[in-house]
């Protein structure tokens, strides 16, 4: 029985001393962290700035598309966010990102976060115009009808009445939008962008070990998406609470 427990008790700490030279051949060796590290600056870089002007692009074109709905008007306008959204959508991101950058930039020298920024961006504003413009859409009549009454525009009733209660209706489905962008960033090593992912894919090429440096990414990705998750959730009981 002691000779059995001393062979259990050897392999277990013969795997953990493989385990730690792995981890220090992967990730401390020659500074190998960094590429993680660098990659994450980049990830976050990509998804931030690409959620700022998505839901920017995003408000435009749900505006334009509300206000057909609802007045009848703006039909050039209306088809062509119509077309913008149904392209966007019916095509993967990959596919948008590599005619970004090997075709619409493939004779300009430009630097490739840009790139990537521009095409999750155009990305993100489709889906992020119709989650706006359900809120728009769900926003009583009546509230339309009582701002023009109070002698504002049309545009200035919907800036100053329709879009505020609109926003705070869809914020929870705003947070979540953010959550699916950043992981979706994953894909800018088809333009060889070294985001967090390609940084773990660098990684597993110089050291020819797979299992540490894309756990150590896959980790990342799910504590950022956990700690967005809880926001998500504490946002969610603070409209709830407010609503009461």
């Amino acid at each position: 029985m002691e000779q059995l427990f001393g062979k259990i008790l050897s392999a277990v700490s013969g795997a953990f001393e493989g385990l730690v030279q792995t981890f220090i051949n992967d990730f401390i060796v020659e500074n190998r962290w960094r590429y993680l590290v660098n990659g994450l600056g980049v990830t976050i870089k990509v998804a931030l700035l690409s959620a700022i002007f998505g839901i920017i692009l995003g408000a435009i074109v749900a505006v334009i598309r509300s206000s057909h709905d609802k007045t009848g008007k703006l039909k050039f306008l209306n088809l062509l966010c119509k077309i913008y959204t149904t392209v966007i959508r019916g095509t993967p991101i990959v596919l948008q990102l590599m005619i970004i950058y090997f075709i619409v930039f493939g004779s300009v020298k430009i630097d490739k976060s840009l790139v990537a920024i521009i095409a999750f961006s155009i990305n993100s504003g489709a889906y992020v115009s119709e989650i706006i413009r359900s809120g728009i859409m769900s926003v009583d009549n009546g509230q339309l009808e009582a701002g023009r009454s109070l002698g504002f525009g049309f545009v200035q009733t919907m800036w100053y009445v329709i879009i505020p209660q609109a926003i705070k209706n869809v914020l929870p489905a705003l947070a979540n939008e953010f959550i699916t962008l950043l992981k979706e960033t994953s894909v800018v090593g088809y333009i060889a962008l070294e985001d967090l992912t390609r940084g773990g894919d660098i990684i597993r090429s110089i050291t020819f070990d797979a299992f540490m440096p894309l756990i150590a990414v896959a980790l990342i990705y799910l504590g950022m998406v956990c700690l967005l998750s809880a926001g998500v959730a504490r946002l969610e009981r603070r409209l709830r609470a407010s609503e009461r």
